[in-house]
């Protein structure tokens, strides 16, 4: 629920006029409450078109669901060691990352557990299962990391690119951070978001050519794929690095199907601006726009892209300043926008946040962490993952798949998919500037499952 900019501002001229404005103080409170309840009657109605059995499962994707993990006794250590260098207290962040903890199998369950499209699954069939591994219709783990998911009405079929991570695990320098050479951008596509088919990799890194954005041994990050109506071309943006992180580009290619192949146009620094995690939105009216994390992580920048998709114009805003954040991933309910981020902490996971703005290009507010259920530090680390994409879903309104990785700095290729249900349209927890105590925006939700599927199924 919001109040348009225009309206706070008349609102503030007024009401700091003195203690003699008191009836217009309440006035203009009787109005923000009548206008509030109004909206949230609007927001509410699009409810109204599900059937009583989606009404049904849609409170059971709502309700809140507890998960309860203890940390294991510390090591016994020798009483020189201990004398020598006292050890701080283990955290539950240590031992995800730790490959040799006793929670390992909390948190990276084995390929008993698989989700498996090709086997009978019974009553398990369309179920989620947040961090096991996803196998594809040929039985292979599904290699889509950091990615983002494209509905083609032509084909009628959603496409999923991501990261094909399928390599060893190594680190550049000391002080590099985990990586695997790079193989390209992968594509599966399915009818359903649960039965994924592998169409194979559709930009292809570059095995010889060490001056070309896509040699192997630099970095090619969170693919975005976007279809152009006016050009029938379908455009991908996606991040380019070099090992050391220095280069922070774009990289845009195009193809002429969802499937590929794609051929790799150019980099460049967007805005004449440093450039690292990334995404693509596009708009009701065609219009596309990048988010990008700049400015060494410390701002999002945000601007639309040409009628082409294959370049940005010179509009662009500096939004979220100073807040150090990253894996932006947006999506707009009710003419409103929302994006979903995280911290900037390398591969540890950390706590996502949720921001709203009546404008794409803002302002833009935090309205706070959309998580629910599990635990606390399963709400304080994003269920142990970082967020990468936001599904719309057609016929049920209020309703999105959140996308995120849940990444293995010591196997890279063995980072799982938490894919959760957010809703939004909820009361929210965090007042936003100039609320005057009343809700603004409708809260952004994303509930803690096991398991679940989605409530047409």
């Amino acid at each position: 629920m919001r109040v348009k900019n225009k309206f706070k501002e008349s609102f503030i001229l007024h009401c700091n006029a003195g203690g003699r404005l008191f009836p217009l103080v309440v006035g203009c409170l009787l109005f923000l409450h009548l206008f509030s309840f109004a909206h949230q009657r609007n927001a509410q109605s699009g409810e109204t078109h599900l059937s009583t059995n989606q009404r049904t499962q849609f409170s059971i994707l709502e309700k809140v669901e507890e998960k309860n993990i203890q940390l294991p006794q510390p090591r016994k250590r020798s009483a020189r060691a201990a004398k020598r260098k006292p050890k701080r207290p283990t955290t539950f962040i240590d031992e995800f990352l730790d490959e040799s903890s006793q929670l390992r199998h909390v948190f990276f369950p084995d390929q008993r557990t698989a989700v498996d499209p090709r086997k009978d699954n019974g009553n398990d069939t369309y179920y989620y299962h947040p961090g096991r591994i996803w196998l594809d219709t040929e039985g292979n783990p599904i290699q889509a990391h950091g990615g983002g998911i494209l509905y083609d009405s032509r084909t009628k079929m959603y496409y999923w690119y991501g990261e094909y991570k399928d390599g060893p695990t190594y680190h550049a320098h000391k002080k590099g951070a985990a990586r695997v050479d790079v193989i390209g951008v992968s594509c599966y596509s399915s009818k359903d978001l649960w039965t994924w088919k592998n169409e194979g990799i559709v930009l292809a890194a570059e095995e010889k050519n060490e001056t070309h954005d896509l040699y192997k041994l630099n970095v090619l990050e969170r693919p975005k794929v976007i279809h152009n109506e006016k050009t029938g071309k379908y455009v991908m943006w996606m991040h380019i690095d070099d090992a050391n992180y220095t280069k922070a580009s774009v990289g845009v290619a195009i193809s002429n199907f969802p499937t590929g192949p794609f051929n790799y146009l150019y980099s460049k620094r967007p805005h004449g601006y440093d450039s690292r995690d990334m995404t693509l939105f596009k708009d009701d009216d065609g219009v596309a726009y990048l988010i990008y994390s700049s400015e060494h992580n410390k701002d999002l920048h945000i601007g639309p892209l040409n009628e082409e998709y294959i370049d940005v114009t010179e509009s662009m805003r500096k939004i979220l300043i100073g807040q150090h954040r990253e894996a932006p991933a947006l999506f707009k309910h009710q003419g409103t926008y929302y994006m979903i981020t995280s911290g900037c902490t390398s591969w540890s996971p950390n706590e996502a946040l949720a921001h709203a703005s009546d404008s794409i290009m803002g302002p833009w507010e935090t309205i706070g962490n959309p998580c629910i259920g599990g635990n606390k530090i399963f709400r304080l680390t994003t269920f142990f993952a970082q967020g990468t994409f936001v599904v719309p879903l057609s016929g049920v309104p209020g309703l999105f798949i959140f996308m995120a990785d849940r990444w293995n700095p010591a196997d890279l290729k063995d980072s799982r998919y938490v894919w959760l249900p957010l809703t939004v349209g909820r009361p929210f927890d965090h007042r936003p500037e100039y609320s005057f105590g009343l809700p603004l925006w409708s809260r952004v939700s994303i509930y803690w499952h096991k398991k679940w599927r989605l409530p047409y199924r």
